[in-house]
């Protein structure tokens, strides 16, 4: 039979098994106290100092690489802001480009349409005060048939440029000649 207090024929409505007891508690390891070392106070205080030291050093580099990412970052955008002006100060030349170009066109077809006879007569008509001929002030001029250009008479004669020497041998046969 089962032993009083315990029932092993008892339903269980849950999920997970039952826990087993051990029957005895394990010796727990006895920890042994770590040997404090001989070292004096004032060696403890150096160590102390250098972990100091060294953990300020590593915190003045990370704040010296924050600075110098900071730093680049901040000049990529500033760069890109100028870029970015540059490019508007582009688009609002050649819209002006384009308007002058526009206005060229206008004026070379307006002065092509001014430049119509019809035109021209009527300005000089109204604001001019001209008037076309009349019969009376022609005034008609006889020229002869005769061409009035010449021919050319005199010969031309080309002189050969002939060395120094040669000159010379001329110059003294014309002498003895």
């Amino acid at each position: 039979m089962a032993a009083p207090g315990r029932s092993y024929n008892r339903y269980q409505y849950e999920t997970s098994p039952r826990k087993l007891q051990p029957k005895e508690d394990p010796k727990r390891k006895q920890v042994k106290p770590k040997k404090t070392s001989t070292k004096s106070k004032k060696q403890i205080e150096q160590e102390t100092k250098k972990a100091k030291a060294l953990l300020a050093k590593k915190k003045a580099k990370i704040v010296v690489y924050l600075v110098l990412g900071f730093s680049v970052l901040y000049a990529i955008g500033f760069r890109n802001s100028q870029i970015n002006e540059a490019f508007t100060q582009k688009q609002a030349l050649e819209r002006k480009i384009s308007q002058v170009k526009k206005e060229n066109e206008q004026l070379e077809v307006s002065i092509q349409n001014s430049l119509n006879l019809s035109q021209i007569e009527t300005l000089a008509k109204e604001k001019l005060g001209m008037q076309k001929l009349n019969s009376k002030q022609t005034i008609y001029i006889d020229l002869p048939k005769k061409d009035y250009v010449e021919a050319g008479s005199e010969e031309v004669k080309i002189e050969e440029n002939s060395d120094l020497l040669q000159s010379i041998i001329a110059y003294i046969k014309n002498i003895f000649k």
